[in-house]
Order: structure tokens, then C-alpha cells, then sequence
């Protein structure tokens, strides 16, 4: 029997033809699930309370998602973009709707309203009621653009958190066959955004596939394994990593082979995560990565940078 040996680009190419390439975000699920893994990841963790900060933030992100609307690219704007192979809802480009600022005065509420945190959360949440518009219209540019240097980081979850509702339910609406290719692998079809992380799927019709996860509008496209997402590079060059023994693996129960491994990349020397869903089934991109921060302290140990953050934890520019 002969077998035939493809190279990477015959590989990339037979998966665009086979593969499904994208997967849209359950509108009805997205949120709901991650707040219910974080809270799933929590117990046990050093940063279990600002995990359990994050899920209340979801509850309000599912609660807001439910009744907002938001209309659709016409016809000409998706030609165009596909034209152009551009992102037809681009996080720095799409015009945002001014209800947004009405969604994230809901969340603030929402979780002001649950008196469980500290008075470090309520102080920010008023700092956000009370704050002009400029500056929430500012800090929103600062966030979807990655401009560290503008953004304040004590801010930033709850503003991404409503901004990350307005682009889901954009994404949402899309017919994942119709959406187009960009020039650029790993960046979000839809939105332009970078990934938080990768997940490799675990039921059909993507058992075995990888898939990146927006960091905004949450779809998720499908790129080749044992390629870096940042620079491409692939083979020798890429290397997996976890922790031999992770004291946060307790709250979800022990594997012989983790859930959330880093994929390094020695050409670019930076690293993002990887969700099994074979090892854990409630693995979700989002909340793993950030659960999972003892990892990070061990890729900058040896050298590697993230090559992109999570949307809900954000560092001063100074650090």
C-alpha cells in the first residue's frame, strides 16, 4: 500500500476544502457556560475571587446579550470586505452602536447590585457611572486597538465585558460558510481581533481540529496544528508545556496529560494556550487561560511572551 506524505501547504489546503472552517459563537450559551467554568475553575485557585468576579460579569453579559439587537452589514459592506479580504465587523473600523454604553451601564449594575465583592469593585464601577463620555469612548478605542498605554486596567474587564456583547451579537448572525478568508491567519475572519487561545474539539464535526477563539466576538476559525498562531512557523520549531504538578488542576480533577498546555514557538519566541476538550469537556478558551496563570509565570521563566492577553485581565503599561 502507498501512502502519500503531503506538505504543510497541501495540508493547509486540504483542510480549507474538508474542514469546517469556522465556528460561530452560541449566542444562547457562549456566556452562560463561561461564567459556569469559572466558577467550575475557582475553588482552590489563588485568583479563584477574581475568577468568581469574572463569572458575575458573564451572568450580566448573558443577561444584557438577551435584549440586544444590533443591525447587520448590508450587502455592499460584506461585498466590499470580502472584496478586500478584510474583516466586514473590524474591531477598530466598525462604527459602534451608542447603545453599547447602555449594555455596559447594565453590567455595572448587575454586578453592583450582588453586594459579594469588595469596595475596590464598587469604587471602579462607580468610577465608570460617573465618568464622561469621552473618556468610556476613549477607553473603548484604547481596548479594541490593544493600546495598553490608554488603557486603565481596573476598567478594562467591565468595559471589554459590553463591548464584547455588541460584537457577539454581530458575530452571532453570520453564516459561518459565508464568511470569508483573510490574507492574515491569526486574526479573527470577523473581527480582526488577535485569539486569547486555541481549542482542539473533541465531537464531530470537529473532533481533532483546532480552532483559535476570538478575544472579542468570540468565533473561532480553524488553523492547522503544531503551527505557532503568531508567526506561523511550524514543525521543530513549535513546543508543548505544562505544569508537572498544578495545584489548580484539583478544582476540575487530575490528568496524566492536562487540559490547557502552551504551544511555544522558538522563531518568534512567544506562546499561546491550548484547550483540549478530549482531557476536559467543559474546557472553555477564555476562562481556562486566565485560570491557568501559573502557566505563564512558567512560558516567562523560560523566555517566551505571550502573543496576545486575555480581554479580562489587563496590565498597566508600565509593567
Amino acid at each position: 500500500m502507498v501512502q502519500r506524505i503531503l506538505e504543510p501547504g497541501q495540508i493547509e489546503t486540504l483542510a480549507q476544502r474538508s474542514i469546517p472552517r469556522i465556528r460561530l459563537p452560541d449566542r444562547a450559551q457562549l456566556f452562560a457556560r463561561r461564567a459556569a467554568r469559572l466558577r467550575q475553575l475557582a475553588p482552590g485557585v489563588a485568583i479563584g475571587d477574581f475568577l468568581r468576579f469574572i463569572a458575575a460579569v458573564a451572568d450580566a453579559q448573558d443577561k444584557a446579550l438577551t435584549n440586544f439587537t444590533e443591525a447587520a452589514p448590508d450587502s455592499v459592506h460584506l461585498e466590499s470586505a470580502a472584496q478586500h479580504r478584510m474583516p466586514p465587523i473590524h474591531a477598530t473600523s466598525w462604527v459602534r452602536p451608542p447603545q453599547w454604553r447602555a449594555v455596559l451601564g447594565g453590567i455595572c449594575e448587575e454586578i453592583a447590585s450582588r453586594n459579594e465583592f469588595p469596595p475596590a469593585v464598587t469604587s471602579i464601577i462607580a468610577h465608570i457611572r460617573t465618568a464622561p463620555r469621552d473618556w468610556i469612548e476613549t477607553q473603548a478605542d484604547g481596548l479594541l486597538a490593544a493600546r495598553h498605554e490608554i488603557v486603565e486596567p481596573a476598567a478594562a474587564p467591565l468595559l471589554m465585558a459590553a463591548l464584547q456583547v455588541c460584537w457577539v451579537a454581530l458575530s452571532s448572525g453570520f453564516v459561518a460558510d459565508k464568511v470569508g478568508m483573510l490574507d492574515v491567519a491569526g486574526v479573527c475572519p470577523l473581527c480582526g481581533s488577535l485569539p486569547v487561545a486555541s481549542i482542539v474539539c473533541a465531537s464531530s464535526p470537529y473532533q481533532g481540529y483546532r480552532y483559535l477563539h476570538c478575544s472579542l466576538c468570540s468565533c473561532e476559525w480553524h488553523m492547522v496544528r503544531v503551527q505557532c498562531s503568531h508567526c506561523g512557523a511550524a514543525g521543530k520549531s513549535v513546543g508543548y508545556h505544562h505544569l508537572d504538578s498544578d495545584p489548580d488542576s484539583k478544582a476540575i480533577g487530575e490528568h496524566k496529560q492536562p487540559a490547557v498546555r502552551a504551544e511555544s514557538c522558538d522563531q518568534c519566541h512567544s506562546y499561546r494556550k491550548i484547550v483540549y476538550e478530549e482531557k476536559d469537556p467543559e474546557g472553555e478558551p477564555l476562562a481556562d487561560d486566565l485560570a491557568s496563570l501559573a502557566l505563564d509565570l512558567l512560558l516567562g521563566e523560560h523566555g517566551y511572551h505571550r502573543a496576545s492577553g486575555n480581554p479580562m485581565l489587563w496590565h498597566s503599561a508600565e509593567t
